[in-house]
This record gives structure tokens, C-alpha cells and sequence, in this order.
């Protein structure tokens, strides 16, 4: 079972999808967000309404988090090959829900960065709130699923800042894919992740090389916050990140037992955003 969240008209909706002739096909409407369930995806009321082709839809991006919160430095080669050192617990950092961007969209490099990197990601999406969990407690029931992400990123705004708001913070900077599949990643911790920049391939890892799992992230995070139903957490991204430029087509995925999981996709586009963006720190 998987969803997208779409716009039909003038209306926002959450929607079923189900292929129909072979085609990925919205073929009821969620009456209630899935966020909102508490993980019982089974239970909500749908309503039928004829097939529209995912191909066809306005697609927006499939979550409305109050917040997006990131683990860096997750891969050791990842760190290895940014000069890093390799974190003892989770690095935590934030990046703002109006980063996200659906796919098909355009990234905007903005004009005040000259250096700006993909790094493709495993997202995990809350499906319930879960506040101050213990470190061996089962975390399934507050997974809602999974998908794929790139953490867009001025990679030298990020050098020459304390914090990382700035350089991962711009809108556009956090594309993701348009569906959430519930029940085919079986083992977010055996999942192979793929980002390729023009039709070559840029990253291929499997998650399995976390230095951290999804428990002990979800621990940390809720002993300092509580998570929120429709929260995104990013996964750390592995090696290979590197630089895009206008015109640039970037597409990330995720493969599970060896066939690749098809919702959890996402393509987009890079443009140079002509307008003023972001800001200069200037010593006083």
C-alpha cells in the first residue's frame, strides 16, 4: 500500500495508489491525512473516485512535517571524504519544512552560493508521536514508511558558517519523493540508495553502513524533542556527494531485496535563481 498527496483543482488531497493497466494510478482519495492515523493506514476512510495516472497528477510532496530533523556525518566515508571526523552519537541539525520540494520540481541555486552538493538520503517519516523513547524500545509503531530524499546543500556556506541553517535551509533544498510505501522496505537498515546526475550514477550504498540505526536516532531525537506524526528524519547520506549546476537533472531511488522500490523515486531539475538569496555575514 502507498500514498501521494496531490492537488486536484483547487483542492489538496491525499490519495491511493494502485497500478491500473500497468499504469501507477490514483484510484481512491484519504478521507483523513495518513499522518493522522497513528500508523493505522488500514483503518482510514477512503473514498473511490476514477483512476488519474500518477504520471498525469500535480503532485505535491507527500508529508507536512512541523519539522524536518537531519543526522549528519551518518556514513563514515561520507565523513572521511569531507575531511570529517566520525561523530561518537548522533549529529543533529534541522532543515525547515519549506525546503521540500515535490518531485519534477526545480532546485534554485541561489546567487549568494557558488558551490552547491547533492547528497541522497534515506527518509524516515513519523507515523505517531513518540517523545523520550528508550533506547530498546521496538520503534515500528512510530514509523509511518520511507522514502528518498536529497538533502540539497551550499556546501560552501556550510564551511564558512557555525551552523548549518543557511546552507541547507534554502527553499527547494530538500526534494523528496512523491509517494510513501508502507510495507515494501521491510528493513530500513538493508535498503540500497542510488543518486545518478545527468543519467550517471553518483552514490550507491546500502543503508546497512549507518553508523547509527533508526532506533537509536529516534531515541536521541525524542529525549531532546518530541516527534510529531508527518516528521521526516533524514538518515545521513553515504559517499560520493558532489556538486550540481544549473541544468543539472538529478534522480535519487531506493532498492529492497533487490528490485527497486518504485514509489520511493524522485527527479528533479537544477536551475540558477537570478533573484537575491539568502544573506552575507559581515564582521562589525
Amino acid at each position: 500500500m502507498k500514498y501521494c498527496r496531490f492537488q486536484q483543482n483547487t483542492q489538496v488531497q491525499y490519495g491511493l495508489v494502485e497500478s491500473v493497466a500497468g499504469r501507477e494510478s490514483i484510484v481512491r482519495i484519504l478521507l483523513t491525512p495518513p499522518e493522522e492515523s497513528g500508523g493505522d493506514i488500514e483503518g482510514l476512510r477512503t473514498r473511490r473516485i476514477e483512476p488519474i495516472s500518477v504520471d498525469e497528477a500535480v503532485l505535491l510532496p507527500p508529508v507536512r512535517p512541523s519539522k524536518i530533523v537531519c543526522i549528519g556525518r551518518n556514513y563514515r566515508e561520507h565523513a572521511a571524504e569531507l575531511g570529517n571526523e566520525i561523530p561518537t552519537e548522533p549529529l543533529i541539525f534541522f532543515k525547515p519544512p519549506s525546503a521540500l520540494l515535490a518531485t519534477g520540481g526545480t532546485i534554485l541555486r541561489p546567487k549568494i552560493s557558488e558551490h552547491t552538493d547533492y547528497e541522497g538520503e534515506l527518509g524516515v517519516v513519523i507515523a505517531k508521536r513518540c517523545h523520550k523513547l528508550p533506547s530498546d524500545e521496538d520503534t515500528r509503531p512510530y514509523i509511518l514508511g520511507y522514502t528518498c530524499v536529497n538533502d540539497f546543500t551550499a556546501r560552501d556556506l556550510q564551511k564558512k558558517d557555525s551552523q548549518w541553517t543557511r546552507a541547507k535551509g534554502f527553499d527547494t533544498f530538500l526534494p523528496i519523493s512523491h509517494e510513501i510505501p508502507f510495507d515494501r522496505i521491510p528493513d530500513p537498515h538493508n535498503v540500497l540508495l542510488w543518486l545518478s546526475v545527468n543519467g550517471e550514477m553518483k552514490q550507491k550504498d546500502n543503508s546497512n553502513l549507518m553508523l547509527f540505526n533508526i532506533p537509536r536516532m529516534l531515541s536521541d531525537i525524542s529525549k531532546v524533542m518530541a516527534l510529531e506524526e508527518g516528521d521526516i528524519i533524514l538518515t545521513g547520506t553515504p559517499k560520493g556527494v558532489g556538486p550540481l549546476k544549473g541544468g543539472d537533472v538529478v534522480k535519487c531511488g531506493l532498492e529492497a531485496d533487490g528490485r527497486e522500490v518504485v514509489e520511493a523515486r524522485m527527479e528533479v531539475e537544477v536551475v540558477d535563481d537570478q533573484a537575491e538569496g539568502g544573506y552575507e555575514f559581515r564582521e562589525t
